[in-house]
Formats: C-alpha cells, sequence, structure tokens
C-alpha cells in the first residue's frame, strides 16, 4: 500500500471510528468532529465524505488518510500506512453517479474476484463456527472462495444490502464490494441494531429463550457506518440496540438514543461480556436449555 492507495481507497469515516472519533452534527456529504489533539467546546473539524479529507478551521491545516493518521498518533509516513493496512480491503466509493460507480466497480474487480459461493461445508469454517458457538446458524452464513491480489482466499460471507460480502474467518476481517448495513426485515414494529453479524447471530440463538418474538434486524457491518440507521429508526414504534461494551458501542448507542424516544439500550443483558457473542461463548449451557433473561 502507499499514499495515493490509502488516500483514494479507504474511508475516512472508518479511520476516525478506529480512533473512537464519531461526528457531532452530520449529513451524507459532511460531518463536524471534535478536534483530535485539543478540548473544546464547538466541534471544529469538518469532514468532507465525498472528497475523503478533513479540514481544522481551529488550525488551518487539512488532512487526507495519510496525514490524519500521522497527526492522531504522532507517527512517520510509514508507520501510519501500517495502520491503515487493517481497511485495505474495504471499499470506497467517492461519487453515486454512474460513471464513477462504473470506475469503483472496475477499480474493485482488479483487486478482488469472487470466484464460488456456496452452503457452508468446509471443515475449517465449521470448527471456526463452533469456536464461537454459531454452528446451528450457519445457513445465515455462505461459503465464499475468492482471489484477492492473486492469491485464493476462502472465507464465511454475510451479504449486505449493497450486495458486497462481510468476511470473515479464523483469520481475517474484511469485506468484499462495498461496505453497508445489512436488513433483514420481517414486517415488524420492533427493529434490533447490532453491530456485526456474530451478534446477530449469537443473538438468533438466544432469542427464544429470552421470550422475544422474531423482528426486523439491522446489522451495521461497522460503527462508521452508523448514520444509515437512521433512516431505518422512523419505520418503526420501537428499537432495541445490543453494542457492544466498549467506547465505540457507548458513542452509537448515545447518538441514537438521541434520535429516537422508544429506543433502549439492551447490553444490561451482557453487561459482563464484551459483546453478545462473548456472552453467548461464556454460556455454558446447552441452548434448547438456556435460562430465560426476562426483562
Amino acid at each position: 500500500m502507499n499514499c495515493k492507495t490509502a488516500n483514494e481507497n479507504i474511508n475516512i469515516r472508518e479511520i476516525l471510528d478506529s480512533f473512537s472519533l464519531f461526528p457531532s452534527k452530520e449529513n451524507l456529504k459532511s460531518a463536524f468532529y471534535f478536534a483530535f489533539d485539543r478540548k473544546e467546546r464547538t466541534p471544529s473539524v469538518i469532514v468532507n465524505f465525498g472528497k475523503n479529507t478533513a479540514f481544522d478551521f481551529g488550525t488551518g491545516k487539512q488532512y487526507d488518510n495519510v496525514s490524519l493518521v500521522q497527526a492522531i498518533k504522532k507517527c512517520s509516513v510509514s508507520e501510519a500506512l501500517e495502520y491503515l493496512r487493517q481497511f485495505e480491503f474495504s471499499s470506497f466509493d467517492r461519487n453515486d453517479n454512474s460513471k464513477n460507480k462504473q470506475n469503483s466497480d472496475k477499480k474493485s474487480k482488479t483487486n478482488y474476484e469472487i470466484l464460488e459461493i456456496k452452503n457452508v461445508e468446509r471443515s475449517s469454517l465449521l470448527s471456526y463456527l463452533k469456536s464461537r458457538n454459531l454452528e446451528s446458524q450457519k445457513s445465515d452464513l455462505k461459503e465464499i472462495y475468492y482471489l484477492l491480489h492473486d492469491k485464493n482466499y476462502f472465507g464465511l460471507g454475510f451479504k449486505n444490502n449493497s450486495s458486497g460480502y462481510e468476511i470473515r474467518n479464523k483469520y481475517s476481517k474484511i469485506c468484499l464490494g462495498k461496505k453497508d448495513i445489512s436488513t433483514i426485515k420481517n414486517g415488524s414494529e420492533t427493529l434490533r441494531i447490532f453491530e456485526g453479524f456474530t451478534d446477530y447471530l449469537s443473538f438468533k440463538i438466544l432469542e427464544k429463550s429470552l421470550e422475544k418474538e422474531p423482528s426486523d434486524y439491522l446489522i451495521l457491518n461497522s460503527v462508521s457506518i452508523l448514520f444509515k440507521a437512521k433512516t431505518e429508526l422512523e419505520n418503526h414504534q420501537k428499537v432495541e440496540l445490543y453494542f457492544d461494551n466498549d467506547e465505540a458501542g457507548n458513542l452509537a448507542t448515545e447518538q441514537l438514543i438521541n434520535l429516537h424516544k422508544n429506543i433502549t439500550d439492551e447490553r444490561l443483558l451482557y453487561k459482563n461480556h464484551k459483546d453478545l457473542n462473548a456472552f453467548l461463548m461464556n454460556n455454558e449451557i446447552k441452548e434448547e436449555r438456556r435460562p430465560k433473561y426476562g426483562r
């Protein structure tokens, strides 16, 4: 990865999210953030999602992805690029118009190619699911074989609303295609929101023992695209949040609760665990005999 690749192909929102920096106010094209290098009462950093840049009105400095990481981590260019490697496989569409989208799709195809999509049956992937106590939910996933930088890989795939796939296996966590939320709609007035698909699958295993009726479900796949959940809130009478017990989860919960009067934070269920999957993994009682956690 070089500076040009990092600046053009990685979503600046995901980088800010990785440092637990979230917008104070935003729209689809831009957002205001509090400065990362000083305390202030009014946010002074504006991020332009179309241009993938940030500008600090307090200092007059403009940042691209590499210089932003340098400034936050106080590190060299090579160290910033090393940090940005974790985002190497995300797909970033700078514009939505057809011409740029075609160029973006063409660029994506040079990075990866999906070779085969099938039901999950490979033993190593089944073992991975078993290690996460998720083997009973394999029908919600696909076994995906893909070519990435001229090398063959495989993993578990969970489809998002833009026909991209969140890919997981024992060694990696990437997205093939455009990053987006995943929604499962059942015509319910209740919406349950999760950070990642392993939390959603964990909940589906626990759903009956929690005495919960099936609902509509939204999986963010990254809290950096939290803004995409906001339109779904308006279509539901009740919203339940099942985010991680960390700073990013706290901030995401706070942002959504401020937007909707009937949102509840459901993390009391797993308050002693990092997330729903950790709660499931540490619950040694078999699924059919799991205790009921009524509220």
